[in-house]
């Protein structure tokens, strides 16, 4: 019961706040509501650190298929720090919301809805609690894609949605794959089959394998829309974690290295490029992605954690950073610090048994992620925190470093990727070749016009687009033909149809039986 109190928690203030906002629009303390439901979460998920590992089993089920068996949670040292990153993020975008003007509660509430299934993903125990976890966030994720772009960017909103749907149908089927050793897949022990199923699943969920960009929100775009893309992303990149070291020997392993070096050398390059941090935000996650799913692949699932952490904790800073001053500049530098790959920081472990070749692709993804992450840190943001009140001037640096403090504890405490030297060689170029990267991006600012992208030949291998153009062409033949089916069937002879149908599946029955 221990692992569902912040979940608990979550889901009750998020009721809360819609109960309040529809029964009295006028009541001032919506903020206190918000920042006191996501602090228990943050103090439950810290408490956990007492009994770990932690498991939970509500129902204790026998399993009802050979490939699944009944919902359950486990928090360990490889699901705590991204339970941890996940409830900082839900806090630290409340706190800091005290600087933005959109400060609506049912976003609010959104966030802990969303924050909650992520921490039951980031859990999760088997393949159907994960399943579960991800179609919640898979639907929720439609629907506010649908409901945001409108009707000329539904396409994108689409192929996104199958993409990840795809990914959890590649979980179902290393399931399937297990179960054919007499064993559910349970999260604790992935056998060695079962792990390039399980890289790919997230590798097509992050939009890595194959190239693939989401959507670009029009709306909720600092607080709700952060939350949605690094809730989402989380939930994925947290399955790296448990894919055994020894999972990977597979045939496909250089050409999968190969595409994640291309997909992550061209996303950083567009992040470094992007004209702010929000626009570049799909990019972010695809390039700091590339590097999780490339460290699991080559034998280090610690490392992917220490990735994926990175990318919740030192987004959750850049993206909620939006009024700016001089004298607080301090924190962002910090949380470079999880990005350095230096020892006894938090991604300290992410370069240990990786090859030279390997080190050597992936170093400048490294570079310009950190480049850009420098770049948009010195961005003139949306507001100068002088012209907000003195009350708000005062919140708003505690909330940026709530992640910057997370930063620093999770680089010497409480996972399997703490206090570790590393190869302390190997992360010591990243931060001078990020600075150098970066003082000649800003240099060039307004002389240089930015390179949009790669040839587009490389651009298309990397997206697969033949292949996705035909899976389209064929999604949209299907529902051209849906559609004529149902203009015939309201016609007027829609009745006599609808009669001849209901004859030939009669007589179809009749001739079975």
């Amino acid at each position: 019961m221990l692992i569902l109190l912040p979940v608990i928690f979550l889901l009750l203030n998020a009721a809360i706040l819609t109960i309040l906002h529809l029964a009295r629009p006028a009541f001032r303390y919506f903020w206190l509501v918000a920042s006191a439901g996501a602090l228990a979460a943050v103090v439950c998920v810290a408490l956990w650190q007492a009994w770990l590992p932690v498991r939970f089993d509500p129902l204790g089920w026998e399993p009802f298929a050979a490939s699944l068996s009944s919902p359950a949670w486990l928090v360990d040292g490889r699901s705590w720090p991204y339970a941890a990153g996940l409830t900082i993020m839900a806090l630290a975008i409340v706190v800091t919301s005290v600087v933005r003007e959109n400060r609506e509660p049912l976003h609010w509430s959104g966030i802990m809805v969303l924050t909650a299934s992520g921490l039951l993903a980031v859990t999760a125990e088997n393949a159907l609690t994960l399943l579960l976890a991800w179609s919640a966030l898979d639907l929720a994720e439609l629907l506010i894609g649908l409901a945001a772009t409108g009707g000329d960017k539904s396409e994108s909103v689409v192929v996104g949605f199958t993409a990840r749907l795809a990914g959890s149908g590649l979980v179902l089927w290393a399931g399937i794959s297990s179960a054919s050793s007499g064993a559910p897949l349970d999260l604790r022990a992935v056998p060695p089959q079962a792990g390039i199923y399980l890289l790919l699943a997230v590798g097509m969920r992050l939009g890595v394998l194959p190239l693939h960009l989401p959507y670009q929100e029009a709306l909720l775009r600092r607080g709700f829309g952060t939350s949605l893309r690094l809730v989402s992303a989380a939930s994925s990149l947290a399955l790296l974690g448990r894919i055994p070291a020894g999972g990977m020997d597979s045939p496909l392993a250089p050409a999968l290295f190969v595409l994640l070096a291309l997909a992550g050398i061209y996303t950083s390059w567009m992040w470094l490029r992007a004209s702010d941090e929000l626009t570049g935000r799909p990019f972010w996650l695809i390039g700091a992605g590339s590097l999780a799913v490339a460290a699991t692949l080559g034998g280090n699932p610690v490392g992917s954690i220490a990735w994926g952490i990175s990318l919740v904790l030192a987004g959750t800073l850049l993206f909620t950073y939006s009024a700016r001053k001089r004298t607080i500049l301090w924190l962002p530098a910090l949380a470079i610090l999880g990005l350095t790959a230096w020892p006894f920081t938090l991604a300290a472990s992410v370069w240990q048994g990786t090859p030279l070749l390997v080190w050597l692709a992936f170093l400048p993804v490294q570079a310009l992620l950190v480049a850009g992450f420098i770049r948009h840190a010195l961005h003139p943001g949306d507001s100068a925190l002088e012209s907000h009140p003195r009350w708000a001037r005062a919140l708003y640096p505690l909330g940026l470093g709530l992640p910057v403090l997370s930063i620093l504890l999770l680089g010497v405490w409480g996972w399997d990727g703490a206090m570790q030297v590393g190869l302390w060689w190997a992360g010591l170029p990243g931060v001078p070749l990020a600075a150098a990267v970066a003082w000649l991006s800003l240099r060039a600012r307004g002389r240089v016009r930015p390179i949009a992208s790669l040839p587009t030949r490389w651009l298309d291998i990397l997206r697969l687009s033949r292949l996705s153009g035909f899976l389209w062409g064929i999604y949209r033949s299907l529902g051209r033909l849906v559609n004529s089916i149902l203009s015939l069937l309201e016609g007027d002879g829609g009745i006599l149809w609808s009669l001849l149908l209901l004859v030939l599946l009669v007589s179809l029955l009749s001739q079975s039986g």
